[in-house]
């Protein structure tokens, strides 16, 4: 006869074992081949989550230190939250990389609630110091009022704007330096009433982070040049001064920014309402000598220096080309100008229609770009590939 020792350890066996089969009927009722795949894909999908949060800003390695940043007032509320519905139907419901919002004044309960209600992403809010956002101490602000009302009498936009020239010097040198941004690596601008077409599936800032890409536009325009008079020969005397930062030779961007031979900027500038870019570039030696030069001059007050024409003037010194990227598949739009893909493989991820494209507009610089820096900025299907798919959500 069997022992009861013998006969305990069988009864566990069976209890086992009918637990077994009643747990796999009930979390596997089908157990069909459809059935089976439909559960390896969630288990697939699982494991994928946890490979993202890795790449993630929180995640354990390999992380990504970016943010979306935003400058707002809190009357552009409805702007704001259009522009990040989008973002999060877009891009970021898959990523959820943080939003920092700045204001030159308090955020209201309001502003903070209905933002941070659209995301799942964490929301950081901060006041711009008057260090950033004011007069410093080496301009004439009656000479300031003289100049913007004069260029009010021309019909120049924004001629008369104070707020519009303190908002251009703080994106040109200081918004990187706010405490909210002092751990971040990359930053993606966004602006109020914006639009985006494209679904992007994959990781931007990974894929900028890992290929070196330092800044990353969509649109490029000719700047309106009663706005910055002096900016050109005030970067001539910088360059003059600074030849050893200056990345000359073959492998620069300089040819694109004028067209006879350094005597004048023909005003070729990266939109900048649009820019992925690399916050330490901007912290760099180098852009930082730049933009004080600039900022001792006084064009920022006493004419109407833009922040794209310093950023872009900045990349072009003291990048390479390998290291700014064009993002064709980003359909976007800041009125009046949208850059929408054309080709058909990004087209069908997109609702945007290609007849309106900007590129190659007269008034756009993407064809002194293509002929005078790199004939395949706009990437072939298949360099589109083999750059996104590493960083694309499906790939694990």
């Amino acid at each position: 006869m069997m022992s009861k020792r013998r006969q305990t350890l069988g009864i566990q066996i069976l209890l086992g074992a009918i637990i077994l089969i009643v747990l796999g009927y009930t979390l596997f009722p089908d157990t069909s081949d459809e059935a089976w795949q439909k559960h390896t894909a969630r288990f697939r999908q699982q494991l994928l989550n946890k490979k993202l949060s890795s790449i993630r800003p929180g995640g354990k390695s390999g992380q990504v230190k970016a943010a979306f940043v935003v400058l707002a007032r809190n009357d552009e509320l409805v702007g704001i939250k259009s522009a990040i519905q989008q973002m999060e139907d877009r891009f970021n419901h898959r990523f959820n990389y943080p939003y920092v919002f700045l204001n030159d004044d308090e955020f209201t309960d309001e502003f903070k609630q209905m933002t941070s209600s659209l995301t799942n992403a964490e929301t950081h809010y901060g006041t711009i110091d008057r260090s950033m956002w004011g007069y410093p101490s080496h301009i004439n602000t009656t000479l300031a009022a003289e100049c913007r009302a004069k260029m009010q009498d021309a019909n120049i936009i924004y001629g008369d704007s104070e707020s519009y020239r303190h908002m251009c010097r703080f994106q040109s040198g200081f918004f990187y330096r706010h405490p909210l941004l002092k751990d971040f690596e990359y930053y993606w601008r966004v602006e109020p009433y914006v639009k985006y077409f494209c679904d992007i599936d994959y990781d931007v800032f990974q894929m900028m982070k890992d290929n070196g890409y330092k800044y990353g536009w969509t649109i490029s325009l000719t700047e309106y040049m009663d706005t910055v008079p002096t900016l050109w020969s005030t970067t001539l005397n910088f360059i003059n001064e600074h030849k050893h930062l200056i990345n000359w030779g073959k492998n620069s961007l300089l040819d694109w920014i004028t067209d006879d031979n350094w005597e004048t900027y023909n005003g070729c500038h990266f939109w900048s309402n649009f820019e992925i870019g690399s916050l330490e570039f901007l912290r760099s030696p180098a852009y930082t000598k730049y933009f004080e030069y600039l900022d001792k001059a006084g064009g920022f007050f006493y004419e109407r220096w833009g922040d794209a024409p310093v950023h872009s003037l900045g990349v072009a010194l003291f990048l390479k080309p390998e290291e700014v990227h064009f993002f064709n598949d980003i359909g976007y739009k800041h009125e009046p100008l949208m850059h929408c893909p054309t080709e058909n493989y990004l087209q069908s991820r997109c609702s945007c229609d290609p007849a309106h494209n900007f590129d190659w507009d007269p008034w756009n610089c993407a064809a002194r770009y293509r002929d005078r820096i790199d004939r395949e900025f706009v990437w072939d299907e298949k360099k589109y590939r083999e750059k996104t798919n590493p960083y694309r959500i499906d790939a694990a």
